[in-house]
């Protein structure tokens, strides 16, 4: 008897492994398009994170010139470019306030 379920577990294992392979198959290639496809939406989705991220940089930059903590926006001025440069590979235009007899 405890052969016979043996040799049933196999069997009944054999036939589920083979009908997964063919599953699995289909699956790789389906999954292979939409993976290219879902690693430039996540591509996309942090790049519009970084964009807003910057756009709140921006805000907080003008915000400290303003209230003429000038030397913090100033280093803040900088870091931004940086990350825009060499981070996004974007031309930084800079801010209007960037450029100022106070800075």
């Amino acid at each position: 008897m405890a052969q016979t379920t043996k040799s049933r577990r196999g069997s009944t294992a054999t036939k589920s492994g083979s009908s997964r392979s063919r599953s699995s198959k289909a699956r790789s290639s389906n999954s292979r398009s939409s993976s290219s496809r879902s690693s430039k939406d996540e591509s996309e989705r942090y790049r519009r994170a970084a964009e807003d991220a910057l756009q709140q940089l921006d805000w907080t930059i003008g915000y400290l010139h303003g209230i003429k903590k000038t030397e913090i926006s100033k280093a803040l001025a900088q870091n931004r470019s940086f990350i825009r440069r060499n981070l996004m590979g974007d031309e930084d235009p800079g801010l209007p306030d960037q450029k100022t007899n106070e800075t």
